[in-house]
């Protein structure tokens, strides 16, 4: 064979390997495309549509005309009759000092006073409270005139990160009218359906006796 032909073979092999390469490249790159376009051919193939608006609650399906007066003013809503007071206070209402925390009314952070008296509003039906005076965080003391256990709470330190504060505040604020005893671990067995994750128990009880004993003071006086 002369060495012609045998350079033209050579040339024809490599040219054949490469084409390979090539052509494996080729495929995997088309394969990736193939995958890329299938997943997108909503998008290509139909016209795009505006996402429509979440419905307002005079829109929801199963809606019921609701009345809830709450920190002295009344609210007309139409809600889901399984909303929670806490999801009404907050998602209706903008009220967001209640706190939802874990949501089985166990740590106390969305508490909540329905006629004086503490609740966990996690736990609430909100239409069950039509007519009752509901109180929230906002309705105990604004900056410029923040509740004695506002007052309290800053003073001594009582909050780390302030998610449960509003919660402890609230039960604070209704503790001061229950039969709790004078001793510290009294007032920790009180206020034992709120939890604290950051641990600031003893500030916690500090500024809630400091208020009690201003109270018992005045009334002596």
């Amino acid at each position: 064979m002369s060495d012609q032909n045998q350079k033209e073979e050579k040339s024809e092999s490599e040219g054949g390997s490469q084409l390979g390469k090539s052509t494996r490249r080729t495929f995997l790159s088309r394969l990736g495309m193939a995958g890329l376009l299938v997943s997108t051919r909503p998008m290509i193939g139909e016209p795009a549509h505006a996402e429509s608006p979440a419905p307002s609650t005079s829109e929801l399906e199963g809606a019921i005309p609701v009345t809830l007066r709450v920190n002295g003013k009344k609210y007309d809503l139409r809600i889901d009759p399984r909303t929670t007071l806490l999801d009404c206070l907050r998602e209706h209402l903008h009220l967001t000092g209640s706190k939802k925390g874990c949501d089985h009314g166990q740590c106390g952070a969305c508490t909540v006073h329905i006629n004086g008296r503490r609740a966990n509003s996690c736990l609430c039906f909100a239409a069950m409270y039509q007519g009752d005076e509901i109180t929230t965080i906002e309705g105990v003391g604004q900056p410029e005139n923040l509740h004695p256990m506002q007052a309290a709470f800053v003073s001594h330190d009582a909050y780390q990160c302030g998610y449960c504060t509003s919660g402890q505040i609230m039960s604070a604020v209704a503790m001061l009218k229950e039969p709790c005893g004078a001793e510290d671990a009294e007032v920790k067995e009180f206020m034992s359906g709120n939890i604290c994750r950051c641990g600031a128990y003893q500030n916690i009880v500090a500024a809630i006796q400091s208020v009690r004993q201003g109270t018992v003071k005045e009334k002596q006086a």
